[in-house]
C-alpha cells in the first residue's frame, strides 16, 4: 500500500536560507520516486516551488471556510528578529515568535481534519508544535525530524529555554525521533534524556544527479597562480566563520597567493568584515553574500579546498556539495558529516593552528589535493538522499 504522509516545514528551495531545505528536498523528492505520497505543509505561500512530486499546502491553498494564515515565520529567525518584523507588521500575527509557532500549530489541526495521510513528519522545533497537533487531531504517528538543536544554534552562547522546551516536548510526544547523525543522537540523549529506543539516525545525501563539467572561466583566478580557499555556510556562531578568518590571517603569514572566499548571510556579518580589515587581510577575503544554484556551484569549482570550522553541526551538507564538485574538504570533527566522509581533512574547530596548517599543506602538496579529491568524490556518490529515503520509509514502516 502506498504510505501518505502529512510533512511539516517551514522552508523549501528555492527559498531556503539553509541546509534544512535542501535536505527536506532531497528527502522528499527521493521518497516520492519510491512510492511515497506527500504533502508538504508550509506557513506561508512561497512562489517557484517544483512541486510535481509533493503537493504544497500553504495558507492559499483552496480550504473551504479555511483557517485564514500566512506567517512571517521564516528560516532560521529568532525572537529579536521576530519582534522587529512583527512591530512592522499586521496585528493578526502572534505577539512574538512562539505565538506565531502557535498559530502555526493551528493551521496543522485545520490541515489534519482536511487531508488523508497515514503518517506524520515534521522538521525541527518551528514545525513540531504542528506535528504534536496534527497527531493529537487525527491519531496518527508523528515523526521528529532533528535537523539541528538549540545546543547547536547557540554555538556554546547559550540557550533559549523556550525553544528548548519546544523541542523537548516535540521529542517526547513523537513517535520516533529521526537524527542526522550520531552526534545530534547523543546531543538528544544527553541534554533532552529521550528514550534511545525510539531515537534512529538517518544521514543526509547529496543529489549528484546533474553534476556538470567544469568551466574554464571559473579556473582564471588559479591560471594566474592564485589559490582559493572556501566557506559556504550561514554567518553565525554555530557556523565557525571568526575560526575561518583566524586561520585565514595564519595562512596569509605563510603565503601571499592565498585568496578567501565567505560565501553567506547572518548576523555575525559585519562583524566578520570588520575582523578581517583589523587583521588587515580584507584585500584576500570576499564576502560575496548568499549564493545558490549555478552561481554556488561556479564557487565551490574554483575553491582549491573548502573549510567547513562549524562549532557544533548536526549533518552539514556544504562538504558533501564541495566533493561532488570536485573539491576537497578539511572539516569541523563536531560534525554529522564527519561520520560519513572518510577521505577528508578532519580537525577540532576551536584548533586556528590545525585549520591553518591543514589549508597549507592542501594548497602545497598536489599529491594530497589530488587524493582527497579523487577519493572523495568517489566516496561521495555513496552518501544519496536515495539511501536516507530507503531508511525513513523503515521508519515509516515501524511505526
Amino acid at each position: 500500500m502506498q504510505k501518505k504522509v502529512l510533512m511539516f516545514g517551514w522552508e523549501f528551495p528555492p527559498h531556503n536560507s539553509g541546509g534544512l531545505g535542501v535536505a527536506c528536498y532531497g528527502l522528499s523528492k527521493n521518497l516520492a520516486k519510491k512510492g511515497v505520497r506527500i504533502s508538504f505543509v508550509l506557513p506561508k505561500k512561497i512562489k517557484g516551488i517544483e512541486s510535481d512530486f509533493l503537493k504544497i499546502i500553504d495558507p492559499e491553498f483552496a480550504y473551504e471556510n479555511s483557517y485564514q494564515f500566512n506567517s512571517i515565520l521564516h528560516p532560521y529567525i529568532t525572537e529579536k528578529k521576530y519582534d522587529s518584523i512583527f512591530f512592522k507588521s499586521k496585528p493578526v500575527y502572534g505577539k512574538t515568535l512562539f505565538e506565531e509557532v502557535l498559530r502555526y500549530a493551528d493551521f496543522a489541526d485545520i490541515v489534519a481534519q482536511k487531508e488523508d495521510f497515514d503518517i506524520i513528519h515534521a522538521h525541527d522545533w518551528l514545525s513540531f508544535g504542528a506535528g504534536i497537533r496534527a497527531k493529537e487531531r487525527s491519531g496518527k504517528p508523528f515523526i521528529a525530524h532533528i535537523h539541528a538543536t538549540e545546543f547547536d544554534r547557540g554555538g556554546g552562547e547559550g540557550v533559549n529555554s523556550l525553544v528548548y522546551s519546544l523541542e523537548k516536548e516535540g521529542m517526547e510526544k513523537a513517535d520516533k525521533v529521526i537524527a542526522v547523525s550520531y552526534f545530534t543522537k547523543e546531543i538528544i540523549l544527553k541534554h533532552y534524556g529521550i528514550n534511545p529506543q525510539k531515537v534512529e539516525v538517518v544521514h543526509n545525501g547529496i543529489d549528484f544527479s546533474k553534476e556538470e563539467d567544469v568551466s574554464r572561466n571559473v579556473h582564471q583566478i588559479k591560471k594566474a597562480g592564485k589559490k582559493v580557499v572556501l566557506f559556504v555556510g550561514r554567518l553565525t556562531l554555530q557556523k565557525g566563520p571568526d575560526y575561518f578568518i583566524k586561520a585565514a590571517k595564519r595562512v596569509c603569514d605563510f603565503s601571499k597567493d592565498t585568496y578567501f572566499i565567505i560565501s553567506g548571510s547572518g548576523d555575525m556579518e559585519n562583524y566578520l568584515i570588520e575582523e578581517v580589515a583589523r587583521m588587515g587581510i580584507s584585500d584576500k577575503v570576499f564576502f560575496t553574500g548568499f549564493l545558490r544554484g549555478e552561481k554556488l556551484k561556479e564557487v565551490y569549482r574554483l575553491a582549491d579546498l573548502f573549510v567547513m570550522p562549524s562549532v557544533s553541526e548536526p549533518f552539514g551538507i556544504t562538504p558533501l556539495e564541495s566533493l561532488i564538485n570536485g573539491t576537497p574538504v578539511l572539516m569541523s570533527r563536531q560534525s554529522g558529516v564527519s561520520e560519513v566522509v572518510s577521505h577528508a581533512l578532519k580537525v577540532d574547530f576551536w584548533d586556528v593552528e590545525g585549520i591553518s596548517d591543514k589549508i597549507l599543506a592542501v594548497l602545497n602538496y598536489d599529491a594530497l589535493s589530488c587524493c582527497l579529491k579523487e577519493h572523495g568524490k568517489k566516496e561521495v556518490k555513496k552518501i544519496s538522499w536515495e539511501s536516507a529515503a530507503e531508511k525513513c520509509i523503515k521508519i515509516y514502516k515501524s511505526t
